[in-house]
């Protein structure tokens, strides 16, 4: 039980001094401070719109972040697993690849 409240009490006390050093800083009230770009005055709408290249982009990131994320521990363990490993991996590539070929066509990788 001691031990319970002692680390609530920590708890506590980190939470405060948190707030404590937030306070020290001079970060300003609420009231003072936008919640957009860091309490900076915005220069656009919020909802303003992006260009339709940004989705194809992001796409574009998607397939190669996707590529990296398995493809890592794929590598360590493509010895013990066989042939069976390397040929499910480029089915993955080949679906990732057809992700890339769009965006390449919908003009992403273009920047005039």
């Amino acid at each position: 039980m001691a031990e319970t409240l002692g680390l609530l009490a920590a708890g506590l006390v980190v939470v405060l001094a948190t707030y404590g050093a937030a306070a020290a800083m001079g970060v300003a009230s609420h009231r003072d401070v936008l919640p957009f770009e860091s309490g900076l005055p915005p220069t656009q709408h919020a909802v303003s719109r992006y260009h339709a290249r940004w989705y194809a982009v992001t796409l574009l990131f998607l397939a190669f972040d996707m590529e990296m994320v398995f493809m890592y521990p794929w590598a360590v363990v493509v010895a013990d697993m066989g042939a069976g490993a390397v040929i499910e991996m480029f089915g993955f590539l080949l679906v990732l690849m057809v992700g890339v070929v769009y965006v390449w066509r919908e003009g992403a990788l273009r920047w005039t």
